[in-house]
């Protein structure tokens, strides 16, 4: 039997009742009180891979000070972590990713953005939920957002990144012994690339990608976990548009979504990485046992009404506070359970839809008919009714909040005559974005069901025509 250390720190789970040795373990964890935890326990070792972003903060820190690390090699995290590191490596091993410079000042960063073209990604380095991550626009905010993304951890470099619009997130969560990959889930965001993962809807086994797409993704994953040398959970997020592939970060930890995937597969990857780290010897996992006949949707849950005055709209830093997961056996089913699970009630009569910039309206058109034919009442802001209404679709006209005219969007809102909000942003204009903030502010101040996302939106409504035919589809979980 091995002793080893641990470092996972939940402060909910302190009870009034414990010695010197669980303060050690429940204190704020930070190098010096593991390094006192290491001199009490005298341990084997100690493994960093299972909590969250501090222990990897630390790995090099403890490495330097003596403490063994079990599983990959800290000089292996740090390479992962370290934007500049990570990027240099992918360099190195042909893998594509966007176009990247790491940031000396200003000026350097105004003409990488500049000969790139905006929207570009600020990446700082060892952080937990993109903290001080952002897209950036436009020169006058790249000031604004670089002195952030340094601010929030000073000791580690900034990259700078082409921002790819309209491009498909896909995640994969793996463990590997040695470099080796014993076991995957292949997860795709429904949201473009843009929202943070911890924020995304997320559908296991992915659903909507090309063939050469999975190929290039496990194709890429397998030269990193060998590149890395990977003993141990790891994480990697991955662009795709069309069949190009390019990598976005490797995180050598378990991820949020570790037990998602654990759950759908029925295969414990948190116990299998941990065999693997303590040496046991593991068999791949074969392909075969992912081929399943259900599809599970996990789903972010979000405090919005208690942030007075924040803007419920997502983006590259994570926002949400919590997660269901669900399962069916079509994705309509499986995704509209899980929109009911954090709180989006099924609407029964109206809806209003702003749907943003053209090529958003285009896309929801074919949703805003199965709207139409499912008898819901269609209100939309004065761009989309027009649209709506050009093409067939019967759309009663409300006037933005700033217009002052009748009728209103928010006199709608505040007399509960909405059942459900659709607001895409449409541009950076201020008064689209004030007029925005005002219907999703209302929208939650009102407990209103707000969708911000076109993906979702159309995917929401297919989850309605679904759930219109067949009701919801209800097993346990040890039944699908």
């Amino acid at each position: 039997a091995f002793n080893t250390i641990m470092i996972n720190y939940n402060p909910e789970t302190v009870s009034t009742d414990y010695d010197i040795c669980d303060r050690l373990y429940f204190d704020e964890i930070s190098f010096e009180r593991v390094v006192d935890i290491n001199e009490f326990e005298n341990p084997v070792g100690v493994i960093v891979s299972m909590g969250g972003q501090i222990p990897n903060n630390i790995a090099m820190d403890l490495h330097t000070e003596g403490v063994k690390i079990l599983g990959t090699a800290p000089e292996n995290i740090d390479r992962a972590e370290n934007r500049y590191k990570f990027s240099k490596l992918l360099d190195e091993l042909c893998i594509d990713q966007p176009q990247w410079k790491e940031l000396t000042n200003i000026k350097e960063a105004e003409m990488f953005a500049n000969q790139v073209g905006y929207p570009v990604l600020i990446r700082p380095s060892y952080v937990l939920s993109g903290a001080a991550m952002n897209v950036v626009w436009s020169n006058a905010g790249l000031e604004k957002y670089l002195s952030d993304a340094v601010s929030v951890n000073p000791k580690h470099p900034v990259v700078i990144t082409k921002f790819i619009e309209n491009s498909k997130e896909i995640e994969i969560d793996a463990v590997a012994k040695d470099g080796e990959i014993i076991i995957y889930a292949m997860t795709e965001h429904v949201e473009n690339a843009g929202v943070h993962s911890g924020d995304a809807t997320i559908l296991l086994p992915a659903q909507r990608l090309y063939v050469e797409t999975i190929r290039k993704v496990k194709r890429i994953a397998k030269k990193i976990a060998e590149g890395l040398n990977i003993t141990g959970p790891f994480n990697i997020q991955f662009l795709a548009y069309h069949n190009k592939v390019r990598v976005i970060e490797c995180n050598l930890r378990a991820s949020r979504s570790f037990p998602f995937c654990s759950k759908v597969f029925k295969k414990n990857m948190i116990e299998i990485a941990t065999n693997v780290i303590l040496g046991e010897v593991i068999e791949p996992i074969e392909k075969s046992a992912f081929d399943l006949d259900y599809v599970g949707v996990k789903a972010a849950q979000f405090s919005f009404p208690r942030l007075k005055g924040a803007d419920p709209v997502l983006g590259v830093e994570m926002a949400s506070t919590g997660e269901v997961a669900c399962i069916g056996s079509e994705i309509d089913d499986a995704f509209l359970k899980a929109m009911i699970s954090v709180g989006q009630d099924i609407p029964k009569k109206n809806i209003l839809l702003s749907t943003g910039p053209v090529e958003s309206k285009a896309q929801f058109l074919e949703s805003a008919r199965i709207l139409q034919k499912l008898d819901y009442t269609i209100y939309a802001s004065g761009g989309t009714a027009k649209f709506l209404n050009n093409n067939a679709v019967e759309a009663v006209r409300l006037y933005m909040p700033l217009d002052k005219k009748q009728p209103n969007i928010m006199d709608y809102l505040l007399n509960k005559k909405i059942e459900l909000v659709l607001n895409v942003p449409k541009n950076h204009l201020r008064t689209e974005l004030r007029n925005g903030y005002l219907i999703r502010r209302a929208a939650v101040d009102f407990e209103i069901p707000l969708i911000t996302d076109i993906k979702v939106a159309i995917q929401y409504v297919s989850g309605l025509e679904y759930y219109k035919k067949h009701g919801l589809e209800i097993k346990s979980w040890e039944e699908y």
